[in-house]
């Protein structure tokens, strides 16, 4: 099946990237193989999560739409494998039944499983990797339209290597995942001072299975959010009115349209949230609605480098006065083994730059970025950042290793958009 929209075009959910290619949502994998074969450059897109330009072509983009659901599981060995397209949202629901869940998961669910696969998509806590570091095996679809099985066992090069390729070696159709037996978390959030933070997070990062805090540019009060396992009895996540969204996205608007209103709004945070306590399985305590839009920047700084980092990056934008809202995002991811992860051996810290979708996010972000870059950060794939190849091999100690074996995959470049050639081929 092919749907075209040469109208409307495409678009990412934060309206920043935007193309007008040819659409196929095919709902067979022999339709999928023909598209392939067919074709001479091709991205393929998931839910369009992503902020960087990952899935951005005017040629032929692919939707994973109909490649959604639970396929098979292992009960013994508690995996399960799934369709590539499947939503995050429904993957939880859909292991449920059969009483596994993922290990981890962020507070975002909106985005499909090979998406985030593909980018190193992560959670947070000290003993939990990024997603990708989950995945078991997946099935890859080549540029000539070869179907290769991915594992420990099968083509461990290409497993290896490919469980965050950001799209470049093929089209994964479907992925297995190690989970574990499903649980329940207790989520605790609270106001807290930014000094009390600073001096005891090394302490409590080792008490909780989950931590991660907010950060304002002008409180002196942070938002502590930690999950940690229990067996109490479920006390759903509670509506709200206004929500904590709603108050977000009328924040926002007011520092767009009245900037000299941030701080005071900032200052105002103990009126806003107050302490909440829930539990639930964890499918539905980890994500919380984001319906405000954002563009945002993310890297990865080692984690002896976190807490000075971010202390960096506030006091620059409050020197400067930025009209920002949104708070900063601080969390913690443990190291693995993939090429070209952020989290390749190094325990990070993840700090992530939000800013409101109707203000221009460029002069904020060109603030910071060097002071995330001066820590030895590593960007997020799937967000905002100004890095190309020249500079992000020196990052990675396997940069030249990953890029000849996705040569040898696809010499002719069809999985290559513009932006990543600026990622992997610009300098040579």
């Amino acid at each position: 099946m092919k749907i075209q929209q040469v109208d409307k075009g495409w678009q990412n959910w934060s309206g920043s990237q935007q193309a007008h290619p040819e659409i196929f949502q095919p709902r067979q994998l022999n339709e999928l193989q023909k598209i392939v074969k067919s074709h001479e450059h091709i991205r393929v897109v998931g839910a369009g999560h992503s902020f960087s330009a990952l899935a951005k072509t005017d040629d032929v983009l692919l939707s994973l739409d109909h490649f959604n659901g639970l396929l098979a599981y292992d009960e013994a060995q508690i995996q399960s494998t799934v369709q590539a397209g499947t939503r995050l949202s429904e993957l939880g629901e859909a292991l449920a039944p059969i009483h596994q869940a993922l290990i981890n998961q962020g507070d975002i669910d909106q985005q499909s499983l090979a998406g985030a696969i593909a980018t190193g998509t992560h959670g947070t806590g000290m003993d939990l990797p990024c997603l990708s570091a989950f995945v078991e095996g997946f099935e890859l679809l080549t540029a000539d339209g070869e179907l290769l099985p991915c594992n420990r066992q099968q083509n461990t090069d290409i497993f290896q290597v490919g469980r965050v390729a950001l799209g470049s070696f093929g089209v994964m159709t479907k992925i297995t995942l190690q989970n574990r037996p499903a649980y329940k978390l207790k989520e605790q959030i609270r106001l807290c001072p930014i000094q009390e933070v600073f001096s005891q997070i090394d302490q409590w990062k080792e008490q909780h299975r989950h931590i991660e805090f907010w950060a304002f540019i002008h409180s002196d009060l942070v938002m502590l959010k930690t999950l940690d396992e229990t067996d109490e009895i479920v006390q759903p996540r509670k509506e709200t009115w206004p929500s904590e969204d709603a108050l977000l996205t009328l924040c926002s608007e007011l520092t767009r349209r009245f900037p000299v209103t941030n701080a005071y709004l900032q200052k105002l945070l103990g009126v806003f949230v107050k302490p909440s306590c829930y539990v639930d399985w964890s499918h539905r305590i980890f994500p919380t609605p984001r319906k405000t839009r954002f563009n945002e920047m993310e890297y990865q700084i080692p984690l002896a480098l976190g807490l000075q980092c971010l202390e960096e990056v506030l006091a620059t934008l409050r020197k400067h006065h930025v009209p920002m809202f949104f708070p900063i995002e601080f969390r913690y991811v443990k190291a693995d083994d993939i090429d070209l992860s952020p989290f390749y051996q190094r325990d990070s810290v993840s700090i992530s730059i939000h800013q409101f979708y109707k203000q221009d996010y460029h002069a904020v972000f060109h603030l910071v970025e060097p002071i995330l870059q001066k820590c030895q950060g590593r960007p997020h794939w799937g967000k905002l950042h100004s890095m190309t190849a020249t500079s992000l091999r020196d990052l990675y100690p396997k940069w030249d290793e990953f890029m000849t074996l996705r040569q040898q995959l696809d010499p002719q470049k069809k999985w290559l958009n513009p932006y990543l050639k600026q990622l992997f081929l610009s300098g040579k």
